[in-house]
């Protein structure tokens, strides 16, 4: 007799997770009114609500509290929501709740007279002010968010005011220069981050994946082989947790009538949502699978994504312009490709100036930068010779001698080795002494078929 699954009818856990999606967005709420209000115990409560914030149904910022909001998939979200900046300006929260969800399209200095000001005022921005009570209260009238600096708390006619409009009013400890740069740096981060793809940016979770149970048997194995043309499917409990990975390996010659759970591999490779693309395919390439389960912190199953899905994302990511400077592009300024034809086989070497922003506790040029620009240097080159990137697995350097601030360097890589899986690469770092540093890399290739 095929083993039936426990299911709980109605699970209280259930009940506050459809109890917080029925909320509208923006709603504060908290974890003892909640229990009281569906007479459940707070501890369960608290569980849901955590489990509610890691699949993106609430948010719980310090001096705001849990609030409901409307998970978007995070590329396509581009600005700042006034919540997000409540919590990057450690401000305090005092009207206007509903307006947390909301994105910050501009903010404006309030540094000027109020006839002036409102000239830069509209809809979706946030004024950032000190204590001027008329010009927080033409702020709320036109459809923008108030940050009150300096520690200064708003009246409440005003608190009253940004309720009935839905625009938060906030307050910062810190001055009007302070948070303005806070904000900004945050909004450049942002752009940045928008090109750093994760598996939850790829990955359909609406979309329920093909899976087995641990009661089901071999012949519902083989009928989702015939069903979907897959041959790996991840394998759950009666609680949606993965507790196994079937595939075609483990049920050669094992009878039809055999439990999954008897054969499956336990404790499986999965993979959490906010895990970079690149991070996957590395875990992919290193255990040989072309599938990976999708779970949260508590193991169940949000979906799967596979080898060829996170290629292709990654080679998308390889096109996309990057808004934004990292640190990387900032210490590759100035850098510039140079073909060198004095050698029996042409090559690529890049040349740059070594700037003092790039000095190290003693004067001269920082290891850890140099080994950075090798490693650009060899990505660089991979990239324009064969258009293909690769994922770094080791890196060895060898520091001959140090270099001098305002010297000029020339960085040169060169393939040791390519396959269509492995590349192992020498770069060379020399200035005008001679030979400076040395490094020995081997990396997985992407494959960009």
């Amino acid at each position: 007799m095929t083993k039936q699954p426990y299911m709980e009818a109605d699970s209280k856990h259930e009940q506050v997770l459809r109890y917080i999606k029925s909320l509208p967005i923006g709603q504060r709420i908290s974890v003892r009114t909640t229990a009281q209000q569906l007479e459940i115990s707070e501890g369960t409560v608290y569980k849901a609500f955590k489990e509610a914030e890691s699949i993106g149904l609430v948010s719980t910022r310090k001096r705001i509290g849990t609030v409901r909001i409307d998970r978007k998939r995070r590329h396509a979200v581009e600005q700042l929501t006034f919540g997000e900046v409540a919590e990057i300006v450690e401000g305090t929260l005092f009207g206007g709740t509903d307006g947390l969800h909301k994105p910050l399209l501009k903010f404006v200095i309030g540094a000027m007279e109020l006839e002036a000001m409102l000239q830069y005022i509209a809809e979706g921005s946030l004024l950032i002010v000190g204590n001027r009570i008329s010009v927080h209260r033409s702020a709320l009238e036109l459809g923008a968010g108030v940050l009150i600096t300096g520690g200064f708390e708003p009246s409440q006619e005003m608190v009253e005011l940004a309720n009935e409009r839905g625009l938060p009013i906030l307050t910062s400890r810190h001055d009007t220069f302070t948070v303005a740069s806070m904000i900004n740096r945050a909004m450049y981060d942002r752009l940045i981050k928008r090109k750093i793809i994760l598996i939850e940016d790829i990955v359909t979770f609406s979309k329920p994946a093909d899976v087995l149970h641990a009661y089901d048997t071999i012949h519902k194995f083989h009928a989702m082989v015939r069903k979907t043309g897959d041959s790996r499917f991840p394998v759950l409990d009666d609680r949606k947790k993965v507790v196994g990975m079937m595939t075609a390996k483990d049920v050669i010659g094992v009878p039809l009538d055999y439990h999954i759970e008897k054969v499956m591999t336990r404790q499986p490779i999965t993979i959490a949502p906010n895990i970079t693309i690149a991070a996957a395919a590395h875990t992919m390439a290193a255990e040989g699978i072309d599938m990976l389960p999708v779970v949260d912190r508590h193991r169940k199953l949000l979906g799967v994504i596979t080898r060829q899905e996170v290629l292709d994302a990654m080679r998308f990511a390889g096109k996309e312009p990057q808004s934004g400077e990292t640190f990387e592009d900032l210490m590759w300024n100035g850098f510039m490709a140079v073909e060198e034809k004095e050698t029996a086989t042409a090559s690529i070497i890049y040349r740059g100036k070594m700037t003092p922003q790039m000095s190290g506790t003693l004067g001269m040029v920082s290891e850890g930068l140099l080994s950075t620009l090798m490693s650009l240097a060899a990505r660089r080159m991979v990239k324009e010779t064969s258009k293909r990137d690769f994922l770094l697995e080791s890196m060895t350097t060898y520091y001959i001698r140090p270099i001098q601030i305002d010297h000029e360097i020339s960085i040169k890589p060169s393939l040791l080795e390519m396959s269509r899986k492995f590349t192992k690469l020498e770069v060379e770092v020399r200035d005008k002494q001679g030979v400076a540093a040395k490094a020995m890399m081997t990396a997985q290739m992407i494959d960009p078929y």
